[in-house]
């Protein structure tokens, strides 16, 4: 039987036990299709050879982020994370033990994985365990510089590309997306104490905190959230040629997540960007167009 990351951490069983290399791997594919939070790492689209890499890469992922947030207790997430970095650590020194690293060390060779991008994850759930605030936009930026861009460099590089350029592009759309969702879930975030809206667009818009605690929706808090849109658009436009770049089965999945997260955008325009109200979300027809029109301009452009 498995279990995921915090049931598994109570489990002297589960911990103790020698994990064959074919048992991890069938853990690292339990945890990506049936993790309560799974986000679909591992599209239907992506060939079928790198699927499993997907699922090792995303059961890094998984247990990293609830390391940082399912545990209830800052001081114990980050004894916990700590551990997870040794672990990290010993699977490039050839010694992997745990299930996760077992399954992900041939993944890491194979696909020439660094142990960078892994490493910033981990600090960016320790980040969340001490920084609930961030006084302006380029703090937050480099808080997504661990926590988000991370993620697309290790597409990248599952997939065969580790050159600067289309890093760079990847970089701008996993912030944009990583904004995004800020801004789709602030009161999400309001109820865990994390404010991710920059403290001096706040203070410029004159719009203080108890106001956004306090769930009071006016035209300063409207002037705070087309700031913050229009940020994340800029730097979903810039990464958009990012698809153009890549294998056609990639790109759509890279046009998909940055046409979604531009959607997000625009939902949040149309009720008026008050967010504290409802939280803006994509419904399933939307989301078949979205294919329906990222699987158009792949085609459109392949033909061109």
């Amino acid at each position: 039987m498995f279990l995921a990351p915090t049931a598994f951490l109570a489990s002297p069983e589960q911990i103790e036990r020698l994990w064959s290399l074919k048992e991890s791997l069938a853990y690292t594919r339990w945890l990506a299709t049936h993790h309560y939070e799974n986000f679909h790492v591992v599209s239907l689209l992506l060939p079928k050879g790198l699927q499993q890499d997907f699922y090792n890469v995303y059961a890094f992922c998984r247990w990293a982020d609830d390391l940082g947030d399912e545990i209830g207790n800052a001081a114990e997430s980050l004894r916990l994370l700590s551990w997870w970095r040794t672990q990290l650590q010993e699977m490039y020194a050839g010694c992997a033990s745990h299930p996760v690293f077992v399954a992900l060390q041939d993944t890491a060779a194979r696909r020439q994985l660094p142990i960078g991008p892994f490493d910033d994850l981990i600090k960016a759930f320790e980040q969340d365990q001490t920084v609930t605030r961030y006084r302006n936009f380029d703090e937050l930026l480099n808080y997504c510089r661990y926590s988000a861009n991370p993620v697309g460099r290790l597409v990248l590089a599952l997939c065969g590309y580790h050159d600067a350029a289309r890093q760079e592009l990847s970089d701008a759309t996993c912030t944009a997306l990583q904004l995004a969702n800020f801004w789709q879930d602030v009161t999400v975030d309001l109820e865990k104490d994390r404010v991710y809206l920059p403290l001096d667009v706040l203070e410029r818009h004159g719009y203080p905190l108890q106001a956004l605690f306090g769930r009071r929706f006016d035209n300063r808090f409207r002037a705070v959230m087309q700031d913050v849109v229009g940020v994340a658009r800029e730097l979903f436009l810039r990464g958009l040629p990012l698809a153009g770049e890549v294998d056609r089965r990639l790109a759509i999945d890279l046009d998909l997540f940055s046409r979604g997260g531009l959607k997000i955008l625009e939902k949040i325009e149309r009720q008026n960007y008050d967010v504290l109200a409802s939280r803006p979300a994509i419904s399933k027809m939307e989301r078949v167009g979205l294919l329906l029109g990222a699987l158009r301009r792949r085609a459109f452009s392949r033909a061109a």
